[in-house]
């Protein structure tokens, strides 16, 4: 199963707050039906894929339509979409697309419909492929550096995401043990609620430590504080028991001096 269905059904059911603009995954997560979905939601899905040597353009002509020049792309953008097949469907694109957004039907349930050889499938495989294509192209492109790191950056903030994760479920081994669904979310929500904490915890310290610095004079940039990250644990042992009291008059404990000793923390 393809989890980026998973997350554009999360996305789909956001109760509050902003809504993603992209979604960056891995090479397992997409196919060309994928591709379509997230772009009649209006989402810009944005996957790393692997072997981009092996990988198709597609180009787009209309009939009655002169044969568009790509320049030296020409040579690359061999196979053609079938605009034809889309427009034949378009009615029952948009409907599946209201579906989604309804909650009447879940992205991963759909996906096992469309994925059989049907028609409105290959239609939205044949619009996936103007998305790809326009991704791809985003992503071979010397002069669009930024949209390659902004994928690169996301991915490895998901990617610490999952180690913080595991390293806070280290008991037997990082396995869900229940035999049963509903025991096995009860795992991933308490999993889920802890890291929920590790992370809030470490965003307030990182603000009051930013502040601390600026207040006294030092330069922190916004750009260099937008790169902080909260996925992090060195200063967390996981082991033992923890005692959830009231926080002190301030809310939070005092930061430590740089220039104290080690044992003085």
């Amino acid at each position: 199963m393809r989890d980026s269905l998973h997350v554009l059904d999360t996305m789909l059911n956001l109760d509050a707050g902003p809504k993603p603009e992209m979604v960056a995954t891995d090479t397992a997560s997409y196919s060309d039906i994928v591709f379509g979905l997230f772009r009649m939601l209006g989402y810009r899905f944005s996957p790393r894929i692997a072997d981009l040597s092996d990988q198709r353009f597609w180009r787009a002509t209309l009939p009655g339509v002169p044969e568009s020049d790509y320049g030296p792309l020409n040579a690359l953008a061999r196979h053609r979409v079938s605009l034809a097949r889309i427009r034949a469907h378009w009615d029952d694109m948009t409907r599946v697309a209201g579906s989604l957004v309804t909650s009447q039907v879940r992205a991963y349930d759909l996906l096992r419909m469309l994925g059989h050889p049907t028609a409105l499938g290959q239609a939205f495989a044949e619009y996936g492929r103007i998305a790809k294509t326009l991704h791809l192209l985003a992503f071979v492109d010397s002069a669009d550096e930024g949209y390659r790191r902004v994928v690169h950056r996301q991915l490895t903030i998901q990617e610490s995401r999952h180690r913080l994760a595991r390293k806070i479920f280290h008991g037997q081994r990082g396995e869900l043990r229940q035999a049963y669904r509903e025991g096995q979310e009860d795992q991933l929500g308490a999993l889920g609620l802890v890291l929920n904490a590790v992370v809030l915890w470490n965003t307030r310290y990182i603000d009051a430590a930013v502040g601390l610095l600026r207040a006294q004079g030092q330069e922190v940039a916004d750009e260099e504080a937008a790169r902080l990250s909260s996925l992090v644990d060195a200063q967390i042992n996981m082991l033992g028991r923890y005692a959830f009291t009231a926080p002190p008059g301030s809310g939070l404990r005092p930061l430590r001096d740089p220039k104290a000793p080690a044992d003085e923390e």
